[in-house]
């Protein structure tokens, strides 16, 4: 089985993407199950389940969505297969630029937002600078030439990813990828992150809701970039 993750910020078009690029894998005898796990709430699951393939919706709610994603990837897989199933589609919400939600024996797609400004790939970290595929969507509303600089921007961070200038509407792109998605490779036993996902070690994580630094234990980083930890 292939596993494909398919990380961005929300409101980059992952979904729109993700519709076109499922019909053209079902063009080529191709059987996908997706699994969408949001933050609180999500109807996208109706809008797979029209194309006819097992669908499975997973809310993090009080988690973040690309660690509910790594914890819960294992149980995905067994889902898929079990439906009968020869690609995963695995499309996490995302809430940070930093998260890394990407296994090493995966397709790893970062789905980007053109329109966020020339400068976003400098600032999105391992969940672009990790990935195979990069899409830039949403290309139609800005010109050529903030494309090509957005475009030169993902590959001074990411030299080696392909790129795939998409269009949720439309369905540009969908082939490219779904080729891509074809020639990926399948999944192993012993699966590893290829980057370190950010540091969630503190006292916010677990509940704690005063302000004051005092009442803080954790990894803990001061506005001079100091890193520490306070705690037993």
């Amino acid at each position: 089985m292939k596993l494909v993750v398919v990380a961005g910020t929300p409101g980059s078009g992952k979904t729109s993407v993700l519709l076109h690029t499922i019909k053209a894998l079902m063009r080529h005898e191709k059987k996908p199950a997706v699994v969408k796990v949001d933050c609180l709430w999500t109807d996208d699951d109706q809008r797979f389940k029209k194309l006819n393939v097992p669908v499975r919706v997973g809310l993090a709610r009080d988690m973040c969505p690309d660690h509910f994603t790594i914890y819960n990837t294992e149980e995905m897989l067994k889902w898929a297969e079990k439906e009968g199933a020869d690609v995963l589609l695995s499309e996490t919400a995302g809430l940070c630029l930093r998260c890394a939600p990407y296994p090493d024996e995966c397709l790893a797609v970062c789905v980007i937002d053109v329109t966020t400004g020339p400068n976003t790939p400098l600032k999105v970290g391992p969940l672009l600078t990790t990935a195979d595929i990069v899409v830039m969507t949403k290309g139609d509303l800005v010109s050529q030439a903030e494309r090509e600089v957005f475009r030169e921007r993902v590959l001074e961070v990411n030299p080696g990813c392909n790129i795939v200038e998409a269009n949720g509407l439309t369905g540009k792109g969908a082939f490219e990828l779904g080729e891509l998605i074809r020639s990926g490779p399948d999944v192993c036993d012993n699966m590893v992150l290829r980057y370190n996902p950010p540091l969630a070690i503190c006292s916010l994580c677990t509940g704690e809701t005063r302000v004051a630094r005092k009442h803080h234990m954790g990894v803990l980083r001061n506005l001079d970039g100091f890193m520490e930890y306070k705690g037993e």
